[in-house]
């Protein structure tokens, strides 16, 4: 996990044992949020630990033991089973990979022929990984990246990092739907969900485990309940 907790309270109807929402801050959003940037690889990867995910796995494990022999010389195995996130976007899921990470985690990095080839210096990439066109070296050598100026935001929103901005509250919804948090959106919603015993909500609040971050992964790709399958334990609806 993380150097910082992540932490969300929970509504609970506790006649229906259905969690109604989530209030959380921006850690949480930008986890859900980042799931939507992750490769496909690196979700297998991650899940691969967990009940069955389809025949994802067994693809994964076909090019896990493909012996060398079989591959490109041009080709490595880890572009397919470790994929670099996209540019700007965090290496890991809550730090959850054990895999090595990437020699760029943060920020955008483009690289160019780590032998310097002058015939092809205007080529460039963005993974140290990649073969140069002429000398079929790796194109290991950095190059330096200027960001664009900033318009508009404050230097603080801009430290900030990840998606969302942290100064606001956000609800999550069982299935996942993201909004900001107000007295008033929640009034409506309990009207929406027909909530007519208010003695029957129970507040309670939980932190993300690594166990439940993987299983919420999972869940996301499998139900509408999410957030009552995984955080109340109870048996996840199919949609």
């Amino acid at each position: 996990m993380g150097a910082s907790k992540i932490s969300l309270k929970l509504l609970i109807d506790t006649d229906n044992n259905k969690l109604l929402f989530a209030e959380a801050g921006k850690n949480f959003v930008d986890f859900l949020l980042h799931i939507l940037s992750l490769p496909l690889a690196t979700v297998t990867r991650l899940l691969r630990d967990q009940e069955t995910i389809g025949s994802l796995e067994n693809l994964y494990h076909s090019i896990e033991n493909l012996d060398e022999a079989y591959i490109r010389p041009n080709q490595n195995k880890n572009i397919l089973l470790s994929p670099k996130p996209p540019a700007g976007a965090p290496a890991t899921l809550l730090g959850l990979e054990d895999s090595p990470k990437p020699e760029i985690t943060e920020g955008k990095a483009f690289f160019k022929c780590g032998n310097n080839c002058s015939t092809y210096v205007s080529n460039v990439t963005d993974d140290p990984r990649a073969v140069c066109p002429s000398c079929r070296g790796t194109m290991t050598s950095v190059m330096t990246y200027v960001d664009p100026p900033q318009t508009g935001g404050s230097d603080e929103d801009s430290k900030e990092g990840g998606f969302v901005k942290g100064a606001a509250t956000y609800m999550i919804l069982d299935d996942l739907e993201v909004k900001p948090m107000s007295a008033i959106s929640s009034i409506a919603l309990l009207n929406e969900l027909n909530v007519k015993d208010l003695s029957a909500l129970k507040e309670k609040e939980v932190d993300l485990s690594k166990n439940k971050a993987l299983k919420l992964l999972k869940a996301s790709l499998e139900c509408k309940t999410v957030l009552t399958s995984v955080l109340l334990d109870v048996k996840s609806k199919t949609p």
